[in-house]
Formats: C-alpha cells, structure tokens, sequence
C-alpha cells in the first residue's frame, strides 16, 4: 500500500474508532469527512460499516500484540510487562465503547464472526516467558491464566475515571505473578 494511501486508511480507523465509541450509528459519511477523505477513498478502504468496525477492533488488536515486542526492545522484561498492560487497558476500555457498533457488526445472521484474540495471546505469552526466564514472575503462568486474572478490566466502566481503579488491579496482578518468582 502507497504511504498516502496508508496514511488515509490509518486517519480513517482513527476517526472511526473516536466516533463509533460515541455513537455506534455514526453515520460513514460523516466519518469519512472527519477524517478528510472523500466518499471513494473511504468506501474502497472499508466497502461498509461491519468492515470498518472489524477492522478497528483488528487494528487495536495488533497495535497491543505489536507493542509487546517494542516493550521487550527497550525496558526490563518486568517493565514491558506491566507497560504492556497500560497498553491492553487502554484498549480494553476503547472496545468497551465500540462494543455496541461490534456486536451490531457481528450479530447477524450470516455476519462476519467477531476476530479472536490470537496476536495478543502470542503478545502475553512472550511477555510472560521473557519474565520467566528473568526469574520476575512465578513459572508456569499461561496466557489462559494471565486472561483470568485481569478479567476485572473488563468489568471496569470505561465512562468513570478508570485509570486509577486499572492500575491499581493491574498492580495486584503483577505482585501475585511475582509471588514465587526465583529472581525474588
């Protein structure tokens, strides 16, 4: 893809992602103009709405699973693991607004299937095993494992102030992962 094309469909999920958060029929038109594209360039990007909001949701996705490499490239694994999380916070309450426009997008019939969580399993994973063998968390935590004990975020209302109460839960998950590490 072009760069200037690249840059178009980036300004696009960006607007998008703002505008269905607020109001999951945003109309297309309307993001297309926020974003300053014309009606062609929007709808060869995303030929119609269930696209586009797949599509936000698979960026977020890879954008989170992404960083967890960046992260391991420049900080300490235990550092990149709890920033990692910020990351996946961040997200989480972003596709908590877009959780209407996702399930209209996937309900129905004969609807695309909503995307699965493969590049952030991959992320969690490597983050947990670099951390292993720096001897940060207790061995053997799975990725299965990881997902059941932050399932509170997804329990947080993103409406609210929702950053302290994320990081103070991510902080506890962080202090039981290091409980019986063997760099401890």
């Amino acid at each position: 893809m072009r760069s200037d094309a690249q840059r178009n469909r980036e300004r696009i999920l960006e607007v998008a992602l703002a505008e269905l958060t607020n109001c999951a029929q945003a109309p297309l038109s309307a993001i297309a103009k926020k974003a300053g594209v014309g009606q062609g360039t929007f709808y060869r990007n995303f030929p119609n709405r269930e696209a586009l909001v797949l599509e936000i949701y698979r960026h977020g996705i890879r954008q989170v699973a992404d960083s967890a490499a960046e992260l391991l490239a420049d900080r300490e694994p235990e550092r990149a693991l709890r920033d990692w999380m910020d990351h996946l916070a961040r997200f989480a309450m972003a596709k908590a607004g877009l959780a209407e426009a996702i399930r209209q997008a996937t309900g129905g019939p004969g609807g695309p299937a909503k995307p699965g969580h493969t590049p952030v399993t991959s992320a969690i994973e490597l983050l947990l095993r670099a951390n292993e063998e720096a001897g940060t968390i207790r061995p053997g935590v799975s990725a299965d494992d990881f997902y059941l004990a932050i399932a509170g975020l997804w329990q947080i209302d993103p409406r609210d102030d929702w950053q302290p109460r994320a990081a103070w839960l991510l902080d506890l998950v962080m202090d039981g992962l290091r409980a019986g590490a063997s760099g401890r």
